[in-house]
This record gives C-alpha cells, structure tokens and sequence, in this order.
C-alpha cells in the first residue's frame, strides 16, 4: 500500500506546475493579481444583504493594490456606497482541464474611491479602450483596501494571505514611480522587439503585439490582446536607471 505522504506529495506535483513548486504563496498570489486584466467583484447587495457578484475590468498600483473604472450606474457601485466591504477574486484557471488545479486569489477588504496619481495612466495602459469613458461624470476609479486573501494553488496549496504579502514593497522607488509613464512610452515606442522577446524568449508566449504597460520595483507586466503576463527583474530596482539596466539585462538573456 502507498503510504498516504506519498499519495499527497503525488497529487501536488500533478497539480501544481514544477516551476511554481517553490514560489510562496505570497509571490504567486501578487503575480496572479498583476497579470490579471478582468476578475469577479462580490459586493453585498444593499437591499437585500445577499452575495452580488460581477465582473470588472481590473489594474494594479505600484504597490499591488487592486484598482477599477466602474460607474455609479452600476449595481456593484450603489452597493459599495451602501457597504464599502468587497472581495475581488482573481482566476488563472483559465485552460486546465480541471479547474480546480488551476490557480486563483480571492481579496478582501473594503472598494473605496482613489485619487492616487498613478491610477488613470496604470489602468488606461492595460485597458486602453476605456479611454472612450474614463472622463464621463458618473465614472470613477476605486481602490481595495485589502485586509487578506485567501490563495489556492492547486491541491495541496492553499493557504490565507496577510496584507503585506500582498503588497509591493514601494519604500525608496519614488523616482521610478514617477517615471513610469515615461519607460512604457520609451519601451513600446523604441524597443517593441524586445518586449516581444520578453514575452516569447522568457516567458514562452506566442509572437504578436506585445506592449510594457507597467513596471514597479519587483518586475514589470507585459500585454497583447487579452493576454497579460508577468516579467520579474533579476533584481529589486528603485529608480529609472535600475530599470533600464534590468531591462537590458533581459533583453541580453532573451537574445542568448
């Protein structure tokens, strides 16, 4: 008879793809968050108290922290300005044959309105298209004060998560926040080949579109079309100049 160790050390590795095997929840469930371009909003329907969930367009702070353009007409936002508590769950199920081994985090806390200078430019460079409603009156970007989150990984990965193993650590990137705008618009517009090796080379996507919509000091996020991936630097990086040095050094390692 196997022993049921074995049994479950088995399941885990059938489930769990081998590269992720030694990420901690805490990184996997921020990569999870950054690559994602829609995810389900529950909010609690002010009339009734009853579970309502929906979904959402979706962005990410340099600091992790969720964002989304939602307006005052919709459901989700009448009941957020009843109760501001919400959970925002984020899926990588996507293509497995068995859903439930596939990836996801679920994040709560309260979806409050956000001024953050970084939210228009952040959100309008993954999703473009908004651009077309951003500015009318009844719209809005908001914030999740996260609290917690509960991640699964597959069998045998699942686990809660603290607040600060969701966040990024921002502390002395003031620069690189800033200049942010400035590295999308220089990557897209002067090394659109790169990126695309970025994508392919590094992370094994298909050739097409590819454009660096974002960068925070962990790494920086990559899209094409309704796919989103996720690009960690060789090191952490504060400023402008550590930024272009990451950059290049991928690129060399894409070209090798």
């Amino acid at each position: 008879m196997i022993p049921a160790n074995d049994i479950m050390a088995n399941l885990i590795k059938m489930t769990v793809p081998q590269e992720k095997e030694h990420i901690s929840p805490d990184a996997w469930s921020r990569a999870i968050m950054r690559r994602a371009l829609k995810a389900s909003l529950a909010t609690l329907n002010r009339d009734t108290g009853m579970p309502y969930a929906s979904l959402i367009t979706i962005a990410c702070l340099p600091d992790n922290t969720p964002i989304t353009l939602i307006s005052t007409l919709a459901e989700h936002t009448k009941n957020i300005e009843h109760d501001p508590r919400a959970s925002i769950l984020f899926d990588e199920t996507d293509g497995h044959g068995d859903p439930l081994a596939g990836a996801r985090v679920s994040v709560f806390g309260t979806l409050e309105k956000t001024d953050a200078p970084t939210a228009r430019n952040r959100f309008l460079s993954r999703h473009p298209s908004a651009d077309t409603y951003v500015d009318f009156a009844d719209f809005d970007f908001y914030a999740l004060r996260m609290e917690g989150a509960h991640f699964v990984g597959g069998f045998g990965r699942i686990t809660d998560i603290l607040p600060d193993g969701l966040r990024t650590d921002i502390s002395g990137a003031e620069k690189l926040i800033d200049a942010e705008p400035g590295i999308v618009e220089h990557m897209n517009d002067d090394h659109a080949d790169a990126v695309e090796l970025y994508a392919t080379r590094l992370l094994g996507a298909a050739p097409g579109a590819w454009r660096f919509v974002s960068c925070d000091p962990e790494g920086c996020d990559l899209v094409c079309g309704e796919t989103s991936l996720r690009l960690d630097f060789p090191h952490r990086v504060t400023t402008p100049q550590h930024v272009r040095k990451a950059l290049a050094e991928l690129a060399r390692t894409a070209r090798g």
